[in-house]
C-alpha cells in the first residue's frame, strides 16, 4: 500500500466507462444480469462505471471483500453508500448505522437471533412449515417462489413481531412485495408509480409495528419484538419508539427475503441433481426418521449443511452490497477517490476457479471435511456477508432453512414442469424467471 497522498493520486483511476449522460450505465446495471462478469472480463478484478446516480467502482474477489468488509471497514461508510431508496424505504435502521450506534443496537438485537431464542423458535418454524407442506400437497402443482415467500414471511411475522397466521399476515407479506419493489426504481413518489406504492406500503407496516410494539409493552413477550423491547444498554436504557419501528421493519425484511431465494434454488437445484437429492434424503431417513427435529439433530445434518452451503455459493440471493468511499484509497494498483460509491461482488467471488474447483457445477463435496474449498481463502463465501458486519440473522436463516429442507426431504417429492423460464431474475432478490412450477406430493 502506498502511503503519501501524492504517491496516491499519481496512480491511475480503475479502468471502466461512465456510460451516458446523467444516467450512465444505470439501466445496463438492472437489466443485465452479467453486468459485472461481462465488465470483469474485460477490465479486470477492479473497474468504473457510473449507475444510480454516482460514479462508482466495482471490486471482486475475496481479497477485495476482505478489505472491504474488514481490513479497512473503517474506511467505507454504509450510510452513505446504499441508494437513497434504501434508505427511505428501510429507514435508520440497524442496517444502515454505524459506529457506537451501530454496535450498540446490534448488541440490543443479537439476543433475538441467537442462542436460547433459537431453540424457542425451532417448534413455530416447524409448525408453520408442516402446514404449508399440507397445504402444497393438497394443490398438487403450484408456483414455489410465491408459496415460499408467503411460509418465510408467517414465520418471521410471528417470531419476530408476534403476527397471528392468516389473512393480516398474507396483507402484510404483499405489502413488503410492494416496498421491496421499490429498493432499485425511479423514485417518483406519485401514488400510482412503484416507488410510491412502496412509500405507502412502507407506512402501512411500520402502523402495524407499532401496534405491535405498544402490545409488547403492555404484554411482554419472549417473540424477537419482546425481547427486543424488553432490551437495555449498560446505561439502562432502551430503544425509543422510532428506533423500535424500523429494527422491526429491518428484522422482518431480513427475515425472510433471503431465505425465500435460497429455499427455491435448493429445491431447484435437488431436482436437476438426483444424486444430491438421494444422499441428502438418505441422511434425514438415517438421522431423524419421522420425529420432530431437535436442535441436535438439525446440528448433524452435514451433508444437508453443505448442499445448502453449495446453494448460497451458486444462487445467493443478492449481489452485493453498497458502501461510500469516506477517504480516498489505493487498491491493487488503482486510486479511488472519496465519495464515490463502492459495490463489492457476491457472485463472482463464487465463482472464482483459482478458490472453487469448476465453479460453475453445483457440487456439495467441494465443503465437505476433506475440500473445504471455502477455507482457501477468507471471505471467498459471502452469501450472508463477513467481518464484524456479518448478517445477525445467519443463525436464524440456517435452522429455518434446515427445518423447510428436512421435512422437505423426509417426506415428499416434487418435479419442475416443463416448459418453464429457469433463467434467474436478480432483483430484488434472486428467483428463477417463472417463479419455479412443480407438481409436488407426499413420497
Amino acid at each position: 500500500m502506498t502511503t503519501t497522498t501524492d504517491a496516491r493520486e499519481s496512480l491511475p483511476l480503475p479502468p471502466g466507462n461512465f456510460g451516458l449522460p446523467l444516467i450512465g450505465e444505470t439501466v445496463s446495471f438492472l437489466r443485465d444480469r452479467n453486468f459485472v462478469n461481462k465488465r470483469q472480463k474485460k477490465y479486470g478484478q477492479i473497474f468504473k462505471t457510473h449507475i444510480m446516480g454516482r460514479p462508482t467502482i466495482f471490486m471482486t474477489g475475496a481479497e477485495a471483500n476482505r478489505f472491504i468488509l474488514s481490513s479497512h471497514m473503517d474506511r467505507f461508510s454504509w450510510r452513505e453508500g446504499w441508494p437513497d431508496t434504501f434508505k427511505e424505504l428501510l429507514g435508520e435502521s440497524l442496517f444502515l448505522q454505524e459506529g457506537a450506534e451501530h454496535q450498540r443496537n446490534r448488541k440490543l438485537l443479537m439476543p433475538a437471533f441467537h442462542g436460547k431464542a433459537l431453540g424457542n423458535y425451532l417448534s413455530v418454524m416447524e409448525r408453520i412449515t408442516q402446514n404449508y407442506l399440507q397445504k402444497w400437497e393438497r394443490l398438487g402443482s403450484f408456483v414455489w417462489f410465491p408459496q415460499f415467500k408467503q411460509l418465510t414471511f408467517e414465520i418471521a411475522s410471528f417470531l419476530l413481531i408476534g403476527s397471528e397466521p392468516g389473512e393480516q399476515t398474507a396483507q402484510l407479506s404483499q405489502w413488503f412485495t410492494e416496498l421491496t419493489d421499490g429498493f432499485f426504481t425511479v423514485p417518483l413518489r406519485w401514488p400510482w408509480t412503484t416507488y410510491g406504492r412502496a412509500l405507502r406500503a412502507r407506512d402501512r407496516l411500520l402502523a402495524h409495528i407499532e401496534k405491535a410494539v405498544l402490545h409488547r409493552q403492555q404484554e411482554p413477550a419472549q417473540d424477537a419484538l419482546g425481547l427486543l423491547v424488553q432490551s437495555r444498554d449498560e446505561e439502562g436504557n432502551g430503544l425509543s419508539m422510532q428506533e423500535l419501528k424500523v429494527q422491526a421493519l429491518l428484522m422482518l425484511f431480513a427475515g425472510h427475503e433471503t431465505t425465500t431465494s435460497m429455499l427455491t434454488s435448493f429445491c431447484m437445484a435437488l431436482a436437476q441433481h438426483p444424486d444430491v437429492w438421494t444422499r441428502a434424503r438418505a441422511e434425514q431417513q438415517k438421522l431423524v426418521g419421522n420425529g420432530s427435529l431437535t436442535i441436535e439433530q438439525i446440528k448433524q445434518m452435514t451433508y444437508l449443511e453443505q448442499v445448502l452451503r453449495e446453494v448460497e455459493r451458486l444462487y445467493p440471493p443478492v449481489g452485493g452490497g453498497f458502501r461510500c468511499a469516506i477517504e480516498p484509497f489505493e487498491f491493487n494498483g488503482y486510486y479511488v477517490p472519496k465519495g464515490w460509491q463502492i459495490t463489492y461482488r457476491i457472485p463472482e467471488t463464487h465463482q472464482d476457479s483459482r478458490i472453487f474447483s469448476q465453479p460453475e457445477q453445483f457440487d456439495p463435496d467441494r465443503f465437505s471435511p476433506e475440500r473445504a474449498e471455502h477455507k482457501k481463502q477468507e471471505f471467498s463465501l459471502v452469501g450472508f456477508g463477513g467481518g464484524p458486519r456479518i448478517c445477525l440473522g445467519i443463525a436464524f436463516a440456517q435452522m429455518e432453512m434446515k427445518i423447510v429442507a428436512a421435512h422437505l426431504l423426509r417426506n415428499y417429492t416434487w418435479e419442475l414442469l416443463p416448459e418453464q423460464n429457469l433463467s434467474l431474475d436478480a432483483v430484488p432478490m434472486l428467483h428463477p424467471r417463472d417463479g419455479l412450477r412443480v407438481n409436488f406430493r407426499r413420497i
